[in-house]
C-alpha cells in the first residue's frame, strides 16, 4: 500500500509535466498505449485462461478502471493543481462503499454512512475553495476527478465481486488490451509525431508520461488488483489515505499554492474514509 501511494501520489506531477508539450487526450493516450505495450507480452499467452463470462467484466474494468479516468484526470489537470487532484482522488473509498451497497449489496453501518457524508462534504468544500482560500463558483474541472473516482470505485467492486478467480496480472493486462490499441490508434492520428519532431522539449514530456504509464499504470494496477483480491475492496481503495500526502509534497516542491482550507477539506475526506473503513480494516 505504501509503495502504491508513492507511485500514484507522484503520478499527478508526472502527468502535469507531460501536459507541458502534449494535449490532455494525447497524454492519456500515451499512458494507456504504453501501459498496454508493456504488459501485453506477459499476458497474451494466457488468453485462453480467461473464461467467456469474465470478458464483459474485464471490458468494464478496462474502461472504468483505466481508459476513461485517464482522460478525465489529464483534462482536469490542465486547470487544477496536482495536489487537489490527489486530494479528490481520496474519494474512491467513499464511492466504493456507495456502489458496493446499492449494486453488490455490501453490508453497511451507521458509522460508514456518516463517513460517506463527511467525505462528500469535504470534497464539496475542496471543490469550492479557490487558490487564495476563499469560496468561489463551482468549476467543472474538479468534478472530472470526482467522476473518475466513481469509475475507480466501480472497477474495484467488479474486481472484488466478479473477477476473484482471475489472476491479477491477467485482469490488468487484458483490461489494458481493451483500451490500449484504440488509444494508440487515436494518438497517431493527432499531431503527436510532428510535436516530437519540432519541439526539442517534447521528448522529456514523453519520458514523464512513459514513466507514468509503466509505474503509475501497468505495474501499479497489477499490485492494486492483487491487493483487492487478498483484502477487502474498501481496504485496497484506502491506499488513497496516503496518495494526497505524496501529491501535496510534490505540489509544494513545484510551487503549487495551498492554503489551510484545503487541508481542512482533505481532513474531512480522510476522516470520512476512516469511518468507512474502520470495521473492514480490523477484520482484515
Amino acid at each position: 500500500m505504501i509503495g502504491l501511494a508513492l507511485i500514484w501520489g507522484s503520478s499527478f506531477t508526472l502527468m502535469r509535466r507531460g501536459l507541458i508539450d502534449f494535449s490532455a487526450p494525447q497524454v492519456a493516450s500515451i499512458r494507456m498505449f504504453a501501459s498496454f505495450l508493456f504488459l501485453f507480452p506477459f499476458v497474451i499467452r494466457h488468453i485462453k485462461e480467461i473464461k467467456k463470462e469474465h470478458w464483459k467484466w474485464i471490458f468494464a474494468t478496462g474502461l472504468l478502471g483505466n481508459g476513461i479516468p485517464a482522460f478525465l484526470f489529464a483534462t482536469a489537470q490542465t486547470q487544477i493543481p496536482g495536489f487537489m487532484a490527489g486530494m479528490l482522488n481520496s474519494l474512491t473509498p467513499v464511492f466504493t462503499l456507495i456502489i458496493g451497497y446499492f449494486i453488490f449489496k455490501t453490508e453497511t453501518t451507521i458509522s460508514k454512512v456518516m463517513g460517506v457524508l463527511l467525505g462528500l462534504g469535504g470534497a464539496t468544500g475542496l471543490i469550492l475553495i479557490s487558490a487564495n482560500g476563499s469560496f468561489s463558483h463551482v468549476s467543472w474541472y474538479p468534478l472530472l476527478i470526482v467522476l473518475a473516482t466513481v469509475m475507480y470505485a466501480c472497477s474495484v467492486s467488479i474486481i472484488k465481486n466478479k473477477l476473484q478467480e482471475v489472476k491479477s496480472i491477467l485482469i490488468s493486462g487484458f483490461a489494458l488490451f481493451i483500451v490500449g490499441p484504440p488509444t494508440g490508434i487515436y494518438l497517431f492520428t493527432t499531431d503527436f509525431i510532428p510535436i516530437l519532431k519540432s519541439n526539442p522539449h517534447a521528448m522529456a514530456s514523453l519520458g514523464y508520461v512513459v514513466i507514468l504509464a509503466l509505474f503509475g499504470t501497468a505495474i501499479s494496477i497489477v499490485i492494486f488488483n492483487k491487493l483487492i483480491k487478498v483484502s477487502s475492496a474498501l481496504f485496497a481503495s484506502s491506499v488513497t489515505y496516503l496518495i494526497p500526502i505524496v501529491a501535496m509534497m510534490w505540489g509544494l516542491m513545484d510551487g503549487e499554492k495551498m492554503v489551510a482550507s484545503h487541508l481542512i477539506a482533505l481532513a474531512a475526506i480522510l476522516g470520512g474514509v476512516y469511518l468507512i473503513n474502520k470495521k473492514s480494516t480490523r477484520q482484515t
